[in-house]
């Protein structure tokens, strides 16, 4: 069998276990890098501010290796502004989705980035600006847990509103799955599966049982929902410390989706990185501040486990294609390794919430 049969083989499989037609899932497959990845150019962006907003901009600096379309922007007429220059496959809807979120945040004095300007176009791309937060990173381990609770917390613990009811939760790099943490893994399936026929024979195994992790992942569904951020975890990317406090930031994942899956991710970074082993100092203080505002359920307690994968298995695929595209080995399985990791830093959670319940 030729590699491209093998290529259509993929497809089809793909297509049947994502309801999809196959030209939709060859489309899906072969075209993830294009619509993933965005560099727009600075002087174009400065641009067009000056001439959509008549603003004085004078530079335009890149924020992140990885979000290319992220930029700060200088002025001589007024503070920053940062720019998201979002990729063209983004459709303009989201981006206004976005804006919707900001201001819904701002009406209820949610410590959160505050939108400069309306959404814009340029290039086929929509953007979106905002005031730039001063501040630096949260402080390490359990104060800056305590603070990311606190965030948490406070944002599941506000009114259900129409003008915020989109889905959300995912990590929505590939714009095609941006939504409810669902698409999260239907996304871990695509960059999987956009790799298949690469995969070294010595490696088969291990990707077929990676493939079936993502496949039977609980996905959170039928949990309590909430206006989730989608990417609280890691500072100073999606928060940071200003002279007023905490302020999140970056809320292209934002939406309502199982609030449960926000809080397994950042109980997930309590500990995830070496010595791997549950942090109870770290839980106790997501826990306590988590749960001035949230009482979490006894079913979202007993699924924490297993929704902590929903991320971190999107993780794992989204290095895996990388490694497999680049001919490197891959060495990220850490994310998803030990298991026990993650089965015993629910049940430390568990006990968290069941001492603060104790001594109230």
């Amino acid at each position: 069998m030729t590699k491209d049969a093998n290529f259509k083989k993929v497809v089809r499989r793909h297509a049947e276990e994502t309801g999809q037609r196959y030209t939709a899932s060859l489309g899906e497959l072969e075209g993830m890098g294009s619509r993933m990845e965005h560099q727009p150019e600075g002087d174009r962006l400065l641009v067009h501010l000056r001439d959509r907003f008549g603003i004085d901009a004078t530079t335009a600096t890149k924020l992140s290796v990885h979000k290319t379309y992220v930029f700060r922007i200088d002025r001589n007429d007024g503070s920053p502004w940062i720019a998201r220059a979002f990729p063209p496959a983004r459709p303009r809807t989201r981006v206004e989705g976005d804006a919707a979120i900001l201001r819904f945040l701002e009406r209820h004095g949610y410590p959160a980035e505050r939108l400069a300007a309306d959404v814009s176009d340029l290039d086929g791309s929509a953007v979106l600006v905002t005031r730039f937060v001063d501040g630096g990173p949260l402080p390490d381990g359990a104060a800056k847990f305590a603070m990311m609770g606190d965030l948490l917390g406070r944002l599941h613990a506000l009114p259900a509103d129409h003008s915020v009811s989109r889905p959300g939760g995912a990590s929505g790099e590939d714009p095609r799955h941006e939504g409810a943490p669902r698409q999260d893994l239907l996304a871990a399936l695509a960059l999987l599966d956009a790799v298949d026929t690469k995969v070294p024979a010595a490696e088969r195994q291990q990707f077929e049982r990676l493939r079936g992790q993502v496949r039977s992942a609980d996905d959170g569904a039928g949990l309590p929902e909430a206006l989730l951020h989608g990417n609280l975890l890691h500072a100073p990317e999606h928060a940071v410390l200003s002279a007023e406090g905490p302020v999140a930031i970056n809320w292209k994942a934002a939406g309502r989706g199982p609030r449960l899956a926000d809080f397994a991710y950042l109980i997930w970074g309590t500990g995830a990185w070496s010595p791997r082993r549950p942090d109870e100092q770290c839980i106790d203080a997501a826990v306590s501040a988590y749960r001035r505002h949230i009482e979490p359920t006894d079913e979202e307690l007993d699924r924490l486990a297993d929704v902590m994968y929903i991320r971190t298995l999107y993780l794992v695929c989204f290095g895996y294609r990388r490694a497999i595209n680049d001919g490197v080995t891959f060495d990220e399985w850490g994310f998803i390794e030990p298991p026990d990791y993650y089965t015993s830093t629910a049940a430390a959670t568990r006990a968290a919430f069941q001492k603060r319940v104790s001594t109230d």
